[in-house]
């Protein structure tokens, strides 16, 4: 429990940092825990240390986890299936899908939505890197596919995530980081009615810093917080 509490203490001191460092209010960056292979108990320690909010990246995982804390916010991080939509569907406290990459998924989550009679709030995957080993849409389809899916009533687009190449030195994917923020903020400045632009998903352990410093409001932290995961 104390290396949990030492490792979350120096995440929000580097994130207050970088909010900083870039004129920004550290308040308006939140962390999400990635718990990704990690267990129940360590979940709670990080919980019981000041983290709400926790990623997944597969289903199944996320409903186990969901079945034992359901009070906690969680978020699905990961490439999501179009048949795995309903699950996180009856799942109240799952408060953000960061992985739309697909109108026939976006038309999924807007079904599986209505059939809950809940807002399910999403962000736009977009592979800023243009990485052929990542899913997300490219930036030139972002404008066309926005159109399209702000005409649904239950899917809420709530901003844009993305993932970038790991690097040892992440100041070279702060191109990538830019890059996002600059088409945020001119879809932000459209004004799109049925879109929001309030999220922006981008950054992990390796560089969140770096994203912060480009505007990131969501960093995704798993090693930094949880330290090497758990492959049992």
């Amino acid at each position: 429990m104390q290396q949990v509490k030492k490792r979350l203490k120096r995440i929000k001191e580097r994130v207050k940092e970088a909010a900083l460092k870039a004129g920004r209010n550290p308040e308006d960056i939140k962390v999400v825990a990635v718990s990704k292979t990690h267990s129940l108990d360590k979940i709670k320690q990080v919980s019981q240390a000041g983290i709400i909010s926790f990623g997944e990246s597969r289903v199944q995982e996320l409903r186990d986890k969901y079945e034992t804390m359901p009070h906690l916010d969680w978020h699905m991080i990961g490439h999501l299936q179009r048949n795995k939509v309903k699950y996180l569907a009856r799942m109240k406290n799952c408060k953000l899908i960061h992985s739309v990459d697909s109108l026939r998924l976006a038309k999924k989550i807007e079904d599986r939505a209505q059939k809950a009679d809940r807002q399910m709030n999403v962000l736009i995957q977009v592979n800023i890197a243009k990485d052929k080993n990542k899913y997300g849409l490219a930036p030139e389809k972002i404008n066309d596919f926005l159109t399209k899916v702000a005409t649904l009533d239950y899917l809420q687009v709530k901003g844009l995530m993305t993932l970038v190449p790991y690097v040892d030195d992440p100041e070279e994917v702060r191109p990538y980081f830019r890059e996002l923020r600059e088409l945020f903020t001119e879809i932000k400045a459209r004004q799109i009615s049925g879109i929001k632009m309030k999220e922006l998903s981008m950054g992990m352990t390796n560089d969140f810093e770096i994203a912060i410093e480009e505007g990131a409001t969501i960093v995704r932290i798993g090693r930094g917080i949880f330290g090497a995961r758990d492959y049992k």
